[in-house]
């Protein structure tokens, strides 16, 4: 049976406004253990490749495929499921799967399109193949873990607790020259060191699908495929696209460590929690090539941060950017507006303070309650959510009013945030001379889509 993985065509996202396209890592690790398993596979990025509904379809015909999976976010779903519709159309004989954070939250309602036959429920690396074998064979499909098909919900599939264990993603299946940062096709490459997180923030998708425990590569096998992204696909930017990176900051000067050891040439940037950050930590990053540093500021009101379950104080968020200064690695600050609780009042002043902490960039976001998070439950709970378009989950689309901002108000403000941050005089002039046309075209592009 030969498998075709597709990451479905995105034409309005919330990535577009920074000119961000990142490779699917979630269908390249599995594509890596299909190729593992000797099992036919091939990946089409749609959107990397801005294909067209049409396009696509052909495409579709082209591979004939015995197996078409597609995974999908909330706000690209309805591609997604277009998508699927369109792989039943051009491979009636196919069997249909679709897997990602979405579905697997939402896998019951996924299976009422007559086009679904599967959906994988959580980490699909293994479930993958063994739900292939399994087809192949003519198997009992109840007996594989971690799927949804009709009627039947099969017992959930353990995390893979030996990440080590996994191959590199299947880069080579990518269109690996059309992914870019800030509109520009640099040699950027992305990957993961880690999986899950214990810190439970109520707003995050990502520990409700793989966990609430932190589970990590060895600093040797990290360093391993950064040297891979380095040497097979020429890597002189990696980003490291963990939910939070310097969780175990032991386990990051080991990192740090073997960079320097091994004497690798490429710089690259991080996700990162304030509390987690000390002087020692952060000249070791600087040594070892880490330039940027994305950091979760989310209010400047300690009740909210309180409220969903931050577990950091406002004093831990200023002193990390402080030392991030001292230490010569950019910041890019993380921002919501509009949580439940909030005000006018308390937005004006999150602006504010995220302009207090001067980091080299910020990303103004509306407060989006996804599906498997705390936060979308209360919102249902306390009919909060007044947009039911799961299209419109991008960050950028007001979804739910606050006790006294309406979904209009809450747009005006983002906007204004972007506004005052970016078009600051002395802003612009310190930017300038890093970035160049670059940060003008990108501001620019952020104005104007917010």
């Amino acid at each position: 049976m030969k498998v075709l993985l597709i990451n479905p065509p995105y034409f309005n996202s919330k990535y577009k406004f920074i000119g961000l396209v990142a490779p699917p890592l979630g269908i390249a690790y599995i594509a890596a253990v299909l190729e593992e398993n000797n099992i036919d596979v091939e990946v089409i990025d749609a959107a990397a490749l801005e294909m067209s509904w049409e396009t696509l379809e052909a495409e579709i015909r082209k591979a004939n495929p015995g197996m078409v999976a597609v995974t999908a976010l909330t706000p690209t779903i309805s591609n997604a499921l277009k998508t699927a519709e369109l792989a039943r159309k051009s491979c009636p004989e196919a069997k249909i799967v679709m897997g990602g954070y979405h579905p697997s939250f939402n896998h019951q309602e996924m299976l009422e399109y007559d086009y679904v036959d599967f959906v994988i429920i959580g980490e699909g690396e293994y479930t993958f193949p063994e739900l292939v074998k399994t087809l192949n064979e003519g198997g009992d499909l109840s007996k594989v873990k971690g799927i949804a098909y009709r009627e039947v919900i099969t017992p959930p599939r353990p995390l893979i607790t030996d990440l080590d264990e996994l191959p590199f993603p299947a880069r080579h299946l990518l269109p690996m020259d059309h992914y870019k940062i800030l509109n520009q096709k640099l040699t950027t490459a992305t990957m993961i060191s880690g999986r899950g997180c214990p810190m439970q923030c109520s707003f995050c998708a990502s520990a409700a699908l793989h966990g609430n425990r932190l589970r990590v590569r060895s600093a040797k096998n990290v360093v391993d495929e950064m040297e891979h992204l380095i040497n097979d696909h020429d890597a002189g930017i990696i980003a490291f696209m963990d939910d939070t990176f310097t969780l175990k900051p032991r386990r990051v000067a080991d990192v740090c460590d073997e960079i320097v050891e091994r004497g690798l040439d490429v710089y690259w940037g991080c996700t990162a929690r304030a509390d987690t950050l000390s002087d020692e930590l952060l000249q070791k990053l600087h040594d070892s090539g880490c330039i940027t540093m994305f950091l979760g500021v989310e209010s400047a009101d300690q009740q909210q941060l309180d409220r969903v379950n931050k577990q950091l104080t406002i004093e831990k968020i200023r002193q990390a950017f402080r030392l991030a200064r001292k230490n010569e690695i950019r910041t890019i600050a993380s921002v919501v507006l509009g949580m439940p609780g909030d005000t006018k009042d308390s937005i004006r002043r999150t602006i504010k303070f995220a302009r207090e902490l001067n980091p080299s960039y910020a990303v103004f976001s509306l407060a989006t309650p996804y599906p498997g998070t705390r936060f979308h439950q209360e919102a249902v709970q306390n009919n909060l959510l007044k947009v039911k378009d799961w299209s419109k989950y991008t960050l950028l689309s007001p979804v739910l009013e606050t006790v006294d901002c309406s979904l209009e108000e809450l747009k005006k403000m983002q906007k204004t945030a972007f506004r005052q941050f970016y078009l600051r005089p002395v802003y612009l002039l310190k930017q300038a001379w890093m970035d160049g046309p670059i940060l003008f075209k990108t501001v620019a592009a952020m104005i104007k889509e917010v």
